[in-house]
């Protein structure tokens, strides 16, 4: 049986150079851990978000991290733990995806999203669960699926096929390492203002969007202070859960595909 935890003190967030991540290596390091940040293309922006984490008095590794470059990438995880001292979290953010037809979708894009999305990820885990058992204490791992983990979307095949596995590897690695004191949970954001979607700066609440209870986008810090709690002391009896960060998107269901008044929906 696993026993209390004490508060986590070292962090990494991959893909933390801006969106998701930046928000919650802010968010991590105002709760009092350092953070390891992770960046593919922009170094610049790790340096700001790296900027934001000393900010709150925490100090702050970065490095580069490309996973595509399998299994060879997942040892940055191991690096930024060793500049650390230790490793009590991991946040799997980085992510991409496509906006292309089935039909019409490239092996190789294919064999690109499922690294980065889901085997990246799978082997980010191990490398951080393995840090976290040798290091005593137990850990949280967070994985940041979407909602597209639960419901698919045109265009998006391998986006869907990688984030859908994430969550049932998310449930798996619940079971597997809950006896080491490890919780893990997937985090589901929906439509969030963030240069993923074209929307950095973007002032959410003047946004309009029909289709969201809600009606309007979600904003990166509200992603991260949910990753902030599955991160935390409060949420250590959580595990194997996926919590879904999309204004209700998700409640819609049949009510969208019945109220929708174009054919615009077939096309990515």
């Amino acid at each position: 049986m696993s026993q209390p935890q004490p508060a986590p003190r070292a962090a990494v967030v991959t893909g933390a150079d801006s969106g998701i991540g930046r928000a919650t290596a802010a968010r991590l390091a105002e709760a009092g851990m350092d953070v390891g940040i992770t960046w593919h293309t922009d170094e610049a922006g790790a340096r700001e978000t790296a900027a934001e984490v000393r900010g709150h008095g925490r100090r702050a590794a970065v490095a580069r991290l490309d996973l595509t470059d399998l299994p060879a990438a997942a040892r940055v995880v191991d690096d930024l733990a060793d500049e650390l001292g230790r490793l009590d979290v991991l946040v799997n953010n980085a992510g991409t995806g496509t906006a292309t037809p089935f039909l019409d979708i490239a092996p190789d894009t294919l064999r690109e999203v499922l690294d980065v999305d889901l085997v990246g990820p799978f082997l980010c885990s191990q490398h951080a669960a393995r840090r976290m058992i040798a290091q005593g204490g137990g850990g949280r791992i967070v994985n940041v699926t979407s909602v597209h983990e639960h419901q698919p979307r045109v265009g998006s095949a391998p986006y869907c096929a990688a984030k859908g596995g994430l969550g049932l590897l998310t449930q798996v690695m619940a079971l597997e390492l809950a006896e080491h004191g490890i919780t893990v949970n997937a985090v589901a954001p929906g439509e969030i203002a963030t240069p993923m979607t074209g929307q950095e700066d973007t002032d959410v609440h003047r946004e309009h969007r029909p289709g969201v209870p809600l009606g309007r986008p979600g904003d990166a810090r509200e992603v991260a202070a949910v990753i902030a709690f599955l991160a935390g002391p409060d949420a250590s009896y959580v595990t194997g859960a996926s919590w879904a960060v999309d204004g209700g998107m998700l409640r819609m269901g049949p009510m969208a595909g019945s109220h929708l008044k174009s054919e615009d929906w077939r096309r990515p």
